[in-house]
């Protein structure tokens, strides 16, 4: 497969695989040790999966530390037959690495990462910034815009937030997120829970609980108190989860949005928060 530079068009596959090479210099390391070293990786998007995945050369691939899998996966990659046990620092991870079948990505590895951990890699660098969950979609974007919107939050009736100066955060493919200045929330009604979440967008968040009796699911409110610098506004801000509390934004009461975080916070005890980013 060759590549060069501006070459973003997505391509398919006849196994129903979208790729497009990447620009980006990744690294993917486990504990100390390299493994993956790459200038040209190709981001892969398998069916049903909403996030991209990354391939790479197999010369920009530490080969000698994969050696054939004892037990292959087949079946939990799109068409893969061809697995690989990462074996390094006395520790084998089964099934880290694989091939995709399409001609198209002939000579590429692929690891586990996304939402699989201790199977792959422990860390993962796009250029000198570390990544969480998955690589960064090119075709999504985020952004965090400062306001001057009124926003209350409510929790049964409760008013546990009013601010005049949010920051609302446009994220693709989700609704926006209002994050309120500490100031405007009133956090004696919450409790912090140790509970965190990563996001390749926005970093490490931290949560709180409501302590009343209302049926609210836990982990319904987080804040990012080391943002990413593409969202560096939204510091220390938190923000609730829409789907399980009430919003009124400018005097309108705003409809419960459904999103794929809607399952998870409607379970009985669910650790709001376990997907991968909000």
């Amino acid at each position: 497969m060759t590549t060069h530079p501006g070459a973003r068009a997505l391509r398919a596959t006849p196994e129903g695989l979208l790729w497009e090479p990447s620009e980006r210099w990744v690294r993917g390391r486990m504990r100390d040790i390299t493994v993956v070293d790459s200038r040209r990786p190709v981001l892969v998007w398998e069916p049903g999966l909403p996030v991209p995945r990354y391939a790479f050369p197999r010369e920009d691939v530490r080969t000698d530390l994969l050696r054939p899998a004892e037990r292959p996966r087949t079946g939990l990659h799109t068409g893969s037959q061809e697995f690989y046990d990462l074996v390094a620092g006395g520790e084998v991870r089964p099934n880290a690495a694989w091939v995709f079948p399409a001609e198209d990505l002939a000579g590429h590895l692929a690891f586990e990462w996304f939402l699989r951990p201790h199977r792959g890699l422990d860390h993962w660098y796009e250029e000198d910034e570390e990544i969480f969950v998955h690589p960064r979609d090119p075709h999504s974007r985020v952004d965090a815009l400062p306001s001057t919107r009124h926003v209350v939050v409510e929790i049964d009736g409760i008013v546990v937030a009013d601010t005049h100066t949010p920051v609302l955060l446009f994220e693709t493919s989700l609704p926006p997120r209002c994050y309120l200045p500490p100031q405007d929330v009133r956090l004696e009604l919450f409790e912090p829970t140790g509970h965190s979440s990563r996001c390749p967008y926005k970093g490490i968040a931290c949560y709180w609980s409501f302590r009343g009796e209302a049926e609210v699911p836990p982990n319904v409110l987080w804040s990012y108190p080391d943002p990413l610098p593409g969202v560096a506004v939204i510091k220390d801000h938190l923000a609730f989860y829409d789907e399980a509390v009430d919003l009124v934004v400018d005097g309108e009461r705003l409809e419960r949005p459904v999103t794929p975080f809607s399952a998870s916070l409607e379970r009985p005890g669910a650790p709001s928060g376990a997907l991968p980013d909000r």
